[in-house]
């Protein structure tokens, strides 16, 4: 097993992160097999979806509605609504696993690899990167 960690800024607001060309870039010098991305983080999540046609805005929207930023939250450091973030990794895991091909991600057309954020609190994450070689 090959592993990797990158880290992205996230920044202070509610974030759907982009991170498909940093996991394709990681797999290019390899064959097939596995690629594990996982958030070592209790307030993130990684998703498998369509970016840049309102999809991210949508899943946004729909987990503010779920989870929404005020003190109804027992836990509660940090900014208003803080509790919330703690929520969100049992709806959106911390971790995805995406096939490889010939060192290529196996994702369909419209599939991107994100992190999703509601943490205004911590605007730097580490995500780990783990490659399992077929056999």
């Amino acid at each position: 097993m090959l592993t990797t960690e990158i880290t992205v800024h996230t920044g202070h607001t509610d974030r759907v992160f982009d991170i498909t060309n940093r996991c394709a870039e990681f797999v290019a010098v390899h064959g097939d097999g596995l690629l594990n991305v996982f958030v070592p983080h209790a307030t993130a999540g990684v998703a498998i979806l369509e970016t840049g046609a309102g999809s991210d805005d949508d899943l946004l929207a729909a987990l503010t509605e779920l989870l929404p930023p005020d003190d109804r939250w027992s836990h509660r450091h940090g900014s208003p609504g803080h509790g919330r973030s703690h929520v969100m990794p049992a709806l959106v895991a911390p971790y995805a696993t995406v096939p490889v091909i010939a060192g290529a991600l196996a994702l369909g057309t419209w599939q991107s690899i994100c992190l999703i954020d509601l943490n205004l609190d911590n605007p730097d994450r580490r995500i780990r990167l783990s490659f399992i070689a077929g056999g």
